[in-house]
């Protein structure tokens, strides 16, 4: 079996002790994403050249494509501090009103996974963002009365990976909304030569350009396997990471070429084998192979579908020919009755 997490591009406490050292430091360090970090400069510019405060941004996309990281670099690039919070975090209306009203003048706040705020609490950050106020209730019963508390013009940055369960009122309060997209090899095989000089991790092209292939279009993965390989490098006794060590490790912890683990094999061979191929809901699938539904639709499902093995109709998950090409299981005629296929992998 292959090391569990590997490629989920989520982030682990393992995760946690890298990612401070290898967060890019400035906008020329960050690479990628060329078109939303030149909208970004120019936004910054100009709030800076105005002495304003930076519109409200938005950040989404799947997980492991560097929004804290460009919240980060939005609070240096504005020379402000910045407050970083969660969604889940903030529980009461008194938390996220304590958090408010300590913010400095054009300072960041930085909510990671806003979209599950409490709903109560998403709602007095209408006036916050709008007004710059807070509507707070003294006292209790009859005699309770409401007062209104100016707060100072602040920047909120919100990240999410899943942005159609941001309100629509919410939404609509953002100035700045930007959606983050999977990586080019050519940008990951950049990323992991960066991250292998600050780990002090000697590598050639051939290495980095293997495991770009197998990163999914996503730094945090490409990071977490560049260690991994190092691992196996280091216990090998191998100085220089080449393309064929690095092809020996991936395959060691079954991660073919497309960045295809067991758990996405999984998926695929149980469409194919329980259900003809599909169509099949995501319930049934998630039943199937007792992995958490949501797991699957935001972690496996959006990589199975940008290769174009996997496809998403109104009766439910559907595979592609090349799917099965890449399985090495004969395609079915969709007109005759499904053929039992036999197992590529163990239960």
């Amino acid at each position: 079996m292959s090391e569990p997490a590997v490629l989920n591009p989520v982030r682990t406490k393992e995760d946690l002790l890298f990612e401070d050292s290898l967060r890019p430091r400035s906008f020329d360090e960050f690479i990628g994403q060329s078109n939303i970090k030149a909208n970004l400069k120019i936004f910054i510019e100009a709030a800076r050249k105005r002495n304003e405060h930076l519109d409200h941004v938005l950040l989404y996309g799947p997980p492991g494509l560097g929004k804290t990281s460009l919240a980060y670099l939005i609070a240096k690039e504005m020379g402000v501090g910045i407050k970083p919070t969660a969604g889940p975090v903030i529980e009461r209306i008194g938390d996220l009103s304590a958090i408010l009203s300590n913010l400095q003048s054009k300072e960041t706040l930085f909510i990671d996974e806003i979209h599950r705020l409490n709903p109560s609490v998403e709602e007095i950050l209408y006036s916050a963002m709008e007004d710059f106020s807070l509507d707070i209730i003294i006292g209790q019963g009859p005699s309770a009365r409401s007062h209104k508390l100016q707060l100072r013009k602040f920047t909120l940055i919100g990240a999410t990976t899943r942005a159609g369960r941001i309100t629509a009122p919410l939404r609509s309060r953002f100035g700045i909304i930007h959606r983050l997209d999977y990586y080019r090899d050519e940008d990951i095989k950049d990323i992991i030569l960066r991250a292998a000089r600050i780990l002090k991790v000697r590598i050639d092209d051939e290495g980095s350009a293997q495991i770009a292939l197998r990163s999914r279009g996503t730094p945090r993965v490409a990071n977490r396997l560049l260690r991994r390989v190092r691992d196996y490098a280091d216990v090998r006794g191998q100085a220089v990471i080449t393309g064929r060590e690095a092809k020996h490790a991936l395959d060691k912890m079954e991660v073919d070429a497309l960045g295809l683990d067991d758990v996405d094999r999984k998926i695929l061979m149980t469409i194919i084998e329980n259900f003809g191929g599909g169509p099949v809901g995501i319930g049934t699938i998630s039943a199937a192979i007792d992995e958490d539904k949501d797991t699957i639709e935001s972690i496996y499902e959006p990589f199975l579908m940008r290769i174009g093995f996997l496809e998403r109709t109104t009766r439910g998950r559907k595979l592609t020919a090349k799917a099965y090409a890449h399985l090495g299981v004969a395609y079915p005629h969709r007109d005759a009755p499904p053929v039992p296929q036999k197992k590529l992998f163990k239960d």
